[in-house]
């Protein structure tokens, strides 16, 4: 294993320890571990999704030695290794290339600082806790779990909450079901709201709150669910991951100075027309 990747796990471990994430169906943690890596790689790169478009960004820059997918760009299992498959052909060029990958999904949706908390500071003052407490947390993570039950310290009206979500995320829109009584006409006010990035049914069916907030629940289960998939979590990168990273490596004890850097081609797969 390189010098640089040994370097990212250590610190990933620290912001998200993988005891948090949902084992029982995620896939997370080094998914590639090139036998031969890239010579001299000083550069992390961080994106939501590893495409095509994202791989190639990253292959065209030499100081790239690992990427840290969000989303375990290997989920199901392969049986074969075939370049007219897509996902095969990203994992096989990473291998190729040598470069590392890493995936820490739901283990830092889960954890202090991670993406859910992240996701609560858009709704104003109020409290936090986990929806589904983390059982036996690290130490410092005693506070981890699944999902987010945010208490606003001042109810407020629903196109309050939207606007917040709007300009916290930096999104021109989000879909919104509305519940009868936070309709317009009768206007009643959000006290509490159900956090879950990514698809969030799973998770929120075990809260009750006037607000769910997620990026995306079934026909069926949709009560209020604001944004999309990977617009509850695209953010974190550059303003919460990346920082982070940054400060680990360069307190590592290691000599080499590291760059950590978010990808310009990661970008939500659904577009507004």
């Amino acid at each position: 294993m390189s010098i640089l990747l040994s370097r990212v796990i250590r610190a990933l471990e620290k912001i998200a320890p993988l005891s948090l994430a949902e084992s029982s169906w995620d896939n997370v943690g080094l998914l590639v571990e090139p036998p031969y890596p890239r010579p001299d790689s000083s550069r992390v790169f961080l994106t939501i999704d590893l495409t095509s478009s994202v791989l190639e960004e990253a292959l065209v820059d030499p100081k790239v030695g690992v990427i840290i997918a969000y989303h375990p760009p290997i989920f199901r299992s392969f049986k074969r290794l075939n370049s007219n498959d897509i996902k095969q052909a990203i994992i096989m060029k990473c291998v190729a290339k040598g470069i590392g990958v890493f995936s820490p999904h739901t283990a830092v949706d889960s954890s202090v600082g991670g993406v859910n908390d992240w996701l609560s500071k858009a709704l104003g003052a109020g409290t936090s806790r986990p929806i589904t407490p983390a059982v036996n947390p690290p130490i410092g993570q005693e506070a981890a779990g699944s999902g987010r039950l945010f208490t606003l310290s001042q109810p407020v009206p629903l196109s309050t909450v939207i606007e917040r979500v709007k300009q916290y995320l930096k999104l021109q829109h989000v879909r919104v079901a509305t519940a009868e009584r936070h309709s317009s006409i009768a206007n009643e006010l959000i006290s509490t709201v159900g956090i879950c990035a990514g698809s969030g049914s799973s998770v929120l069916s075990s809260a009750t709150a006037d607000l769910y907030f997620t990026g995306e629940m079934s026909h069926h289960d949709v009560l209020a669910a604001l944004s999309e998939h990977s617009n509850t979590e695209r953010g974190y990168l550059s303003e919460v991951l990346k920082p982070h990273i940054e400060k680990l490596l360069q307190n590592d004890g290691e000599t080499e100075a590291v760059d950590v850097v978010v990808s310009k081609m990661d970008k939500d797969p659904l577009e507004t027309f």
